[in-house]
């Protein structure tokens, strides 16, 4: 079992960067695979970026690539999404997600644990 808490979110102006934070209870957090993912009102969720267990790897989504950069540090149980040159078509719900089979899946039915999420708020 894992528990998943983010932190980070904000509302920030179109062109600033936010942080976000991901922190995972249990002694296993190198076993999963991470993921971010993010909800905006009245859309479906849509994937953002995965890393792999090593934390060497990672994928993103085409509208993120180049402006978000997921990474995690094994030893404090956590993973962050950093997000710069934001828009406000950013605006979301951002939830992060563990799995433990399938690595850089862009699937949210391959993940098991998933965090309440946090706002993201981009004005433009």
């Amino acid at each position: 079992q894992v528990q998943l808490v983010e932190s980070g979110g904000g509302l920030v102006q179109a062109g600033g960067s936010l942080r976000l934070s991901c922190a995972a209870s249990g002694r296993t957090f190198s076993a999963y695979h991470m993921g971010w993912f993010r909800q905006a009102p009245g859309k479906e969720r849509e994937f953002v970026a995965a890393i792999s267990r090593s934390g060497l790897t990672s994928y993103y989504a085409d509208s993120v690539k180049g402006r978000f950069t997921i990474s995690r540090d094994n030893a404090k149980n956590t993973v962050y999404l950093q997000m710069n040159s934001l828009k406000p078509e950013d605006t979301a719900v951002y939830s992060c997600a563990a799995g433990r089979l399938i690595p850089l899946s862009s699937r949210s039915d391959e993940y098991d644990y998933w965090g309440q999420g946090t706002q993201v708020t981009v004005s433009s």
